[in-house]
């Protein structure tokens, strides 16, 4: 996960990734619509409206998919919050 701005240099990484589970594929796309997006293959990127709503969905997400990935997110999220042309990427491998 990192924080990029518009011309693409990174602003902010977390120290890990989302640790990929079997509870992922439970999750409704109707609840978690931001969470239900990322892939452990293909990137995701979320804008300044959207990491609102992403953590929103980190706050209720099931502990079979929490651990210290979602925090770190959350961080990454207040990252894009406060700056201007920030982007939360994830990358898939």
């Amino acid at each position: 996960m990192v924080v990029r701005g518009d011309s693409g240099d990174v602003v902010a990484r977390a120290e890990g990734g989302v640790k990929w589970t079997a509870a992922f594929a439970d999750l409704n796309p109707v609840q978690f619509p931001m969470v239900w997006a990322l892939t452990p293959y293909g990137d995701a990127v979320f804008n300044q409206r959207q990491v609102q709503l992403l953590v929103s969905e980190l706050d209720r997400l099931p502990a079979a998919c929490g651990g210290d990935w979602a925090g770190q997110a959350r961080e990454l999220c207040r990252v894009v919050e406060r700056g201007t042309h920030l982007y939360l990427w994830f990358v898939g491998d």
